[in-house]
């Protein structure tokens, strides 16, 4: 597990569920919703989990997910499963967190879009209070490595785009004195140290100065 979370049971968790299942219904779909909804909360209570709120997915929610900041979310959905899910994906486009739905909702046609949205688990059918600690640990540690793919990538296309840098600066000295590449990169890298600025942004500096008097 990784050291720098909370345990799996500490988290702290916001469900996001139709207003439907939040009211008590008089027809029997209803009650049948709010009953599922209930027990989904049961379980997750009687495992230690921490439920901070309940909301509803509705346009202020990606403000309240702001400020309660949770560790996961949890979309309780039925028939709604497909708006609701689109609310809390946009909710959470700016601060990724792991994302579990819990539905008995048989219609799995959306599954890959869902998950391709970013969804971390769907988990059709079955409430049972032991299932809900071993799906929440398989998706966030997913979710884990999936964000580490992630800032791989993201750290891998930096790395690339800054070599694209240095190599022009380096080429714009070598045009400039008549130095070598690696008197060129010596030269960049002397400043970087001298200046406590990033090779990277020496260059883009030095490229930048050369496109003003070009």
């Amino acid at each position: 597990m990784n050291p720098t979370r909370p345990s799996t049971a500490a988290l702290r968790i916001v469900i996001v569920a139709p207003d439907s299942l939040l009211a008590d219904g008089t027809d029997t779909r209803a009650v049948t919703e709010a009953e599922r909804s209930r027990s989904l909360r049961i379980g997750l209570l009687e495992n230690g989990y921490n439920i901070v709120a309940v909301l509803p997915a509705d346009v202020f929610l990606p403000d309240r997910l702001a400020q309660i900041a949770p560790d996961m979310i949890i979309v309780d959905a039925e028939s709604q499963a497909r708006d609701t899910l689109e609310h809390v994906v946009l909710a959470t486009r700016d601060a990724r967190r792991p994302i579990v739905l819990f539905t008995e909702d048989e219609d799995t046609s959306h599954v890959g879009a869902a998950i391709a949205a970013g969804v971390t688990a769907y988990v059709v059918a079955g409430m049972a209070p032991d299932r809900v600690k071993p799906v929440l640990e398989v998706a966030l540690a997913r979710f884990e490595h999936e964000e580490g793919l992630r800032r791989e990538l993201a750290d891998a296309r930096t790395e690339l785009s800054e070599r694209k840098v240095i190599d022009r600066a380096k080429g714009l000295l070598i045009k400039a004195h008549g130095l070598t590449e690696d008197a060129a990169y010596a030269r960049l890298r002397k400043t970087a140290m001298d200046k406590g600025l990033r090779l990277a942004d020496v260059a883009q500096r030095l490229i930048d100065v050369s496109d003003l008097l070009a």
